[in-house]
């Protein structure tokens, strides 16, 4: 699994010193070819979030509290893997609304149907095994009538590897709706995302039946699809 933050360079500089000093010129060069430094940041790939309380974020995390409380479920606790029993399991999630990529409202809620909510961040590397995986396990073994696959993109970096997270996800054939989180990472805190590939498993009364983090099998994701199911 990774942790919710992008991957930095922690190592020793001092060796490396003189190694940047002879490449600058290069790296200056195929920047120059490239027209940018290919970190420009694309539209629709953070969003404002709605959360149940009725306040929304933008995408640079401030919060508008204008709107009035519409008696939405609290925040998940963080997801523990190392503890026996889950403190989520049996709490009602709490209600989003943000939009899609292509800017087409989306919520999730406790609405009446069971539901499997895959959060994934486009620079880790667990998840860029596991979606092209579950891409492939679906097209066999298709999700079932009565349970909806979600997706939240979050924790977004237009410096690291696979952004835009939309390109990504559509150079796989990933074809589940795809909720856009703000830059403050709202409705992963909300659900208590800890690592990456996050799976939140709901059933259809709204409430959290599992919760796992880290890549899972073919067999495992079926499993977690069978609790939702009840």
């Amino acid at each position: 699994m990774t942790s919710p933050k992008p991957p930095t360079d922690n190592g020793s500089k001092i060796w490396i010193v003189a190694i940047v000093v002879v490449l600058v010129a290069g790296v200056v060069a195929v920047v120059l070819a490239r027209g940018g430094s290919g970190d420009e940041e694309v539209s629709g790939q953070t969003g404002t979030v709605q959360v149940g309380d009725g306040s929304s974020t933008t995408g640079d995390g401030e919060t508008d509290t204008t709107a009035g409380d519409t008696g939405s479920a609290a925040a998940l606790p963080e997801y523990d893997a190392t503890l026996e029993e889950d403190p989520a399991v049996g709490a009602t999630i709490p209600t989003v609304t943000g939009t899609t990529f292509d800017g087409d409202e989306l919520t999730i809620a406790p609405d009446g149907t069971a539901k499997i909510i895959l959060f994934v961040a486009h620079w880790c590397p667990h998840c860029q095994r596991e979606v092209p995986m579950l891409k492939a396990h679906l097209d066999d073994v298709p999700m079932p009538d009565d349970v909806q696959l979600l997706t939240v993109s979050t924790s977004v970096e237009p410096s690291a590897d696979n952004y835009p997270p939309q390109e990504w996800l559509d150079r796989v054939g990933w074809e589940a709706p795809t909720l856009a989180d703000d830059e403050a990472g709202t409705i992963a805190k909300a659900f208590g995302l800890s690592a990456f590939p996050y799976f939140v498993a709901v059933d259809a009364d709204g409430k959290v039946v599992a919760r796992a983090s880290g890549e899972l099998t073919a067999e495992q994701f079926d499993a977690v699809v069978a609790q939702a199911q009840g």
